[in-house]
């Protein structure tokens, strides 16, 4: 007995040593990644700290960024100071303001799980190093200490739980004005004694006393993983919390691991790394009273987003941003329902679901419109609600005529392609292609792709131009600039310029400046599997039919509408395409908004 005893032991030891994560990338890489963020789909963000207070920005700037713009001499920011809160205000005036006497973590849980949310992701601390818990290593600017004198991560944490949630914190690892380092101030190599006195202790205190199931840290990109000590915190982090814990892609340069975690564009279509796009409902993540409303994200439009991230192989974890009081805005809370109650509809499409062989139907998109000048910054944004954010096309043509005679240098801010010609001939270009094939002498020096190129015009001459725009990724920024004898740099303006019409003829309405083409291409139908079944997730309701180009389905297939009456709906094959019949659905069935769920499987 006494030996069976002691082998179980040792098989027991064995077991817990062979499970542990050591400090480097290949343990690291060997553990998996936890099942349930993949099949969890959807998350919610939350910022919420000091910044809520001011709560103000540009309309298209991070809210959370408020200190870093008071003391990077942001003009706007300052004066909203000095102007509401007096000449000698600092920053460090607003934890009195942050009274939260509003907030109910129980209410905030209930909320999140209506929405349909998997996991929460708390801010802890943000880049201002003001702590949502009581740290000693901020004894003096936490929340527990001043303002709402409460442990926000304690009483939410609790909550979040107490609903069957996950629980994950947002933890800065960078700080704007801790006196060990000051990120953007100091230099980056001087970081090592804040790291080793004050990061890694901090950290392991939040993560030791409260054991959250996912960590995203941020504020890490002018370091390495070296400087952050990746390895050992990334493995100390998983051998505490154990097999459901996982973090994020944001450890440092270098670092090729975690989770990812794009911002309000996706761009990934890469399913091997587990990835959720982290967005708010408006443009920014801390709440900004500066946002018009135009900037919020319909119901509908976040239900369409939403299942494009999934079919993608993805999911989202959504940002709301309390006010100081602690309530949530309620235009807020009204979209996480609207999304809430799609869910309840749809959610088997959805949760634990894995990508198809193909992500989406895709349909062209064009439009045309007058632009007077180009001076674009879409930021995150698309150009028109119809375009998408990525992935879009710009072909703006007019007559130019030349004021003056002589030679004129245009240049361009573009944050992907962008091309210019005029009469036919490449003035500037970083697309390879077109440079390589082209037989014009003005663009020999943009094979560096410096986007500036200089030509000869002549007074009172019309030219045709054209400007060939390729939005990617991420931030969309579209500008064209001119300068010539006499005049210095400056936006072209539209006085020179006379768009054509679509067929190329001069506009006869006397309009000044670009025709503008714009195209994209985009999804009307969104895929998921589970469970031996396919969804198509039609992103506008098929009043007579539903066409899928998808491989032969079974004879015994039957397809039926997620929410209605479970009746199977008519469908045949043919020319590779399968077309079901949607014209008798009774109204009454059609519960969705947004968008609806056809449910595909063989019997």
């Amino acid at each position: 007995m006494r030996y069976i005893f002691t082998t179980l032991i040792a098989i027991i030891c064995f077991g817990s040593l062979s499970a542990q994560v050591l400090p480097n990338w290949e343990s690291i890489n060997e553990r998996p990644y936890p099942q349930w963020f993949s099949d969890a789909k959807l998350g919610i963000f939350i910022h919420w700290g000091l910044y809520s207070v001011p709560a103000y920005s540009g309309p298209e700037q991070y809210g959370e960024w408020f200190y870093r713009g008071l003391t990077s001499g942001d003009t706007a920011r300052i004066n909203f100071v000095k102007k509401n809160y007096g000449e000698n205000f600092k920053y460090e005036d607003f934890a009195p303001l942050f009274k939260a006497e509003l907030f109910n973590p129980d209410e905030w849980a209930q909320l999140f799980k209506n929405a349909g949310a998997q996991y929460v992701l708390l801010v802890t601390k943000h880049h201002d190093g003001y702590c949502l818990w009581n740290s000693k290593y901020q004894p003096h600017f936490n929340s527990v200490v001043s303002g709402p004198k409460r442990n926000i991560v304690g009483e939410l944490t609790q909550s979040v739980r107490n609903q069957g949630l996950k629980m994950g914190f947002y933890y800065s690892l960078a700080e704007w004005t801790n006196p060990l380092h000051r990120w953007y101030l100091d230099p980056p190599d001087s970081i090592g004694r804040y790291v080793n006195e004050y990061m890694i202790p901090q950290f392991k205190e939040l993560v030791g006393e409260y054991k959250p199931s996912v960590i995203f840290t941020d504020g890490e990109w002018l370091n390495t993983t070296e400087q952050w000590h990746a390895t050992e915190l990334i493995s100390w982090y998983y051998n505490t919390v154990g097999p459901e814990a996982i973090v994020n892609d944001r450890w440092g340069v270098g670092g090729n691991y975690g989770f990812k975690t794009p911002e309000y564009s996706s761009g990934i279509t890469d399913t091997t790394r587990p990835w959720a796009e982290c967005r708010g409902l408006g443009r920014s993540f801390g709440l900004n009273r500066n946002e018009p409303l135009s900037n919020y994200v319909t119901s509908e439009e976040l239900i369409q987003h939403f299942v494009k991230l999934v079919a993608a192989g993805g999911g989202m974890t959504l940002n709301v941003g309390p006010a100081a009081d602690g309530q949530i805005p309620l235009l807020q809370q009204e979209r996480l329902l609207d999304l809430g109650q799609w869910l309840e509809i749809n959610g088997e499409a959805i949760y634990g679901s894995r990508p198809y062989y193909k992500f989406y139907e895709m349909k062209n998109f064009s439009m045309y419109r007058t632009d007077s000048i180009i001076d674009f910054d879409w930021v995150r944004n698309a150009p028109d609600k119809s375009i998408t954010y990525d992935h879009f096309t710009v072909n703006w043509t007019g007559l130019l005529t030349a004021p003056v005679s002589g030679e004129y240098t245009f240049e361009a801010e573009a944050d992907d392609f962008m091309t210019l010609l005029i009469n036919g001939k490449v003035v500037f270009s970083n697309n390879d292609s077109l440079i390589a094939n082209s037989d014009s002498n003005v663009q020999e020096a943009n094979t560096t792709k410096s986007l500036t190129g200089k030509i000869l015009l002549q007074k009172d001459q019309n030219y045709v131009m054209e400007v060939l725009y390729e939005e990617q990724t991420h931030q969309a920024t579209a500008r064209l600039f001119w300068s010539y004898p006499g005049q210095a740099k400056t936006i072209v303006p539209s006085s020179a310029v006379m768009p054509k019409t679509k067929v190329g003829e001069r506009n006869g309405l006397g309009e000044k400046g670009f025709m503008g083409f714009y195209h994209c291409s985009k999804p009307t139908v969104a895929y998921t599997t589970k469970s031996g079944k396919l969804y198509a997730i039609a992103l506008e309701f098929p009043d007579q039919q539903l066409v899928l180009t998808i491989p032969k389905p079974a004879k015994n297939t039957t397809v039926t509408l997620l929410g209605g009456s479970g009746k199977p709906l008519p469908w045949k094959y043919k020319h590779g395409q399968m077309i079901i019949d949607t014209s008798d659905i009774p109204f009454s069935e059609i519960k969705s908004n947004g968008a609806w769920c056809f449910r595909i499987e063989s019997r």
